[in-house]
């Protein structure tokens, strides 16, 4: 005999409309026995997802653009429940999971049973049509592949300080103090981003680049995945967005990823920062700014931060260059370093091309408010750079004109 679970499911997921949702929360909703059994069935389309490449805060962030902060709850406790089987999780793994929002788990039957039935059964139906997306990594129980497996969370320790001194620049009201801080910042992620490479080829290193994926959502997601794709071509790394998915990947040897994550999320928050500061200014004057004028804010704060790390990363792998030169012995003399930087560039782009063969480089909109624009110009110039690692130019813009920029998709 059919199972209340399969009974529901056959009438809720396979169909549109709600009454389909309503057919299966009622029969669920009379067979509190079934609870359970029905949470263990959404941890079985959670595991299902993991086979198609997604990873926790991809999943939870999907739930939330498609449905509802509620159900993204409900999806972070299934995923900590069929997550707490594993033995062994990559680090990206469990920083995500550590992130999970609502703190699961979730209250069961929250208002009401029905209520909670027909939201586990929607979020089941959205779980079941995922799309298989590329895997940046080994899904959970499978074998690992070192290839992709970041460093364990406290290696390498210079991230730790590096992370400190960002949050200390962002935190402080004194503008010296936080161009001190972001500077020393950057001396310790260039350095690093070279040590790195340097190590790699002085051991004969196999490993290549890996991926990762970092969030890109509304509101403004265009102005934002372009700010990303600036950090990452600074750093040797490349972008590219998925837009309806509401993430960017990002290809990269690890140390540069680790680098990227780190920059994009205190740049954002420095330009959302100034952004409110703006706005406060415009409607202390008497004039009311719509969304053209964000939108127009963070383009131009976006498109001239791009032209900002990227001449950064050209003198940081100048004055690499030139502070070994002396030395031709050193192993980090020119003729040692610049084919190290110039493989490792090679390496993730035929990487990138190997994991999205199908890319395009797509034009977003352009600019459309003029004050908008200038205030984000004039926000990314004062903007502190946690120091970018080295590479080439990114293609969110070089700076000029109100034109929209470019990026991978």
């Amino acid at each position: 005999m059919e199972s209340v679970i399969d009974q529901a499911c056959a009438a809720a997921l396979y169909a549109e409309g709600d009454a389909a949702l309503d057919t299966g929360a009622s029969l669920l909703a009379a067979a509190p026995d079934a609870d359970d059994a029905l949470h263990r069935r959404g941890e079985e389309f959670v595991t299902r997802a993991w086979g198609r490449g997604w990873l926790p805060a991809d999943l939870v962030r999907f739930v939330r653009l498609e449905l509802d902060e509620r159900r993204a709850v409900l999806a972070a406790t299934l995923i900590a429940a069929e997550t707490a089987r594993y033995g062994e999780l990559p680090p990206r793994w469990r920083a995500q999971l550590d992130e999970l929002p609502g703190r699961p788990p979730a209250p069961r039957n929250k208002p009401d049973r029905f209520s909670y039935a027909s939201d586990l059964l929607e979020l089941f139906r959205l779980l079941l049509r995922l799309p298989a997306i590329e895997p940046v990594g080994p899904a959970p129980g499978t074998a690992a592949d070192h290839l992709h497996r970041p460093p364990a969370a406290d290696e390498p320790r210079m991230l730790t300080r590096i992370r400190a001194l960002l949050a200390k620049a962002e935190a402080t009201g004194f503008p010296e103090e936080a161009e001190a801080l972001t500077a020393k910042a950057q001396e310790l992620m260039a350095r690093h981003s070279i040590d790195e490479a340097l190590l790699a080829a002085r051991s004969h290193s196999t490993d290549g680049p890996g991926a990762c994926r970092i969030g890109v959502e509304p509101p403004y997601e265009s102005a934002k995945a372009i700010l990303l794709d600036a950090v990452a071509s600074a750093n040797r790394c490349q972008a590219v967005w998925n837009g309806d998915l509401g993430f960017s990947t990002v290809v990269g040897f690890e140390p540069d990823l680790e680098v990227v994550e780190l920059l994009f999320t205190s740049l954002l928050v420095q330009g959302t920062a100034a952004m409110t500061r703006a706005e406060a200014g415009q409607r202390a004057s008497g004039r009311k700014r719509t969304k053209t004028f964000r939108q127009s804010f963070l383009m131009a704060y976006a498109q001239r931060l791009g032209s900002r790390l990227a001449d950064s990363a050209e003198r940081a792998t100048a004055d690499a260059v030139t502070a070994t030169g002396a030395d031709p012995e050193s192993a980090a003399a020119p003729t040692v370093l610049l084919p190290v930087l110039a493989a490792r560039d090679v390496a993730v782009t035929e990487t990138t091309e190997r994991m999205f063969p199908r890319t395009t480089t797509t034009r977003v909109r352009g600019a459309t408010d003029l004050d908008g624009w200038n205030h984000g110009t004039e926000a990314a110039d004062r903007a502190r750079m946690g120091g970018p690692g080295k590479g080439h130019r990114g293609r969110g813009g070089n700076g000029h004109g109100r034109g929209g920029g470019e990026i991978m998709a």
